[in-house]
């Protein structure tokens, strides 16, 4: 399927689910991480979820970051250059919804991309390939792109695997896993 199929397919499931059932689903996305060998790292950029677009809730994974006494960095985005500057979240860190329901740092201690070590990555749809279909502004590809070669990427998806996503371009950055409630998948 092309991006822009998956993506219209997924809006429309994610639009489905409920409030419960997207905390129940992100309780076990969240459980699901702590198999991974990502927990050896200090830098991790977390995306805080849009809850009126149903994202994956991030609170679980930042309650194990935390837990974990990990350095968390959150993103701001800017819609007129399609980057995203990050910042260490801290006790001291306002966040306020942008007019996209974004919820985003106001300011903060700025941490360079290649600092950052492992990056929790929002999408709408992967494939077998570890490729993700976003909702197609590519802030999180040219985000990617600055970081270091060694970066760690872990998508979280509500849903299972497609097979292909068939109109992949050559700056789409890939995942090195997707987290789903039931599954890890590693490309």
């Amino acid at each position: 399927m092309t991006k822009a199929e998956l993506r219209k397919k997924y809006k429309i499931l994610r639009e489905g689910l409920s409030s419960n059932q997207v905390d129940n689903l992100s309780i076990a996305i969240a459980n699901q991480l702590l198999k991974l060998p990502i927990w050896e790292y200090t830098y991790y950029h977390l995306f805080l979820s849009i809850e009126e677009k149903k994202e994956v809730n991030t609170d679980y994974i930042l309650n194990i970051l935390s837990g974990k006494d990990k350095n968390i960095v959150v993103s701001k985005s800017d819609f007129k250059s399609g980057t995203m500057t990050n910042y260490l979240l801290t006790d001291n860190t306002v966040i306020k919804k942008n007019s996209y329901h974004i919820p985003e740092p106001i300011d903060g201690i700025e941490i360079p991309s290649n600092k950052l070590e492992v990056v929790f990555v929002p999408l709408l749809a992967f494939d077998n390939h570890g490729n993700r279909v976003g909702y197609g502004k590519g802030f999180y590809d040219r985000f990617l792109s600055k970081c270091t070669p060694e970066i760690i990427t872990v998508g979280l998806s509500f849903f299972e695997v497609e097979d292909s996503i068939t109109d992949i371009h050559k700056d789409d950055v890939t995942l090195n896993y997707c987290v789903t409630p039931k599954t890890i998948y590693r490309f």
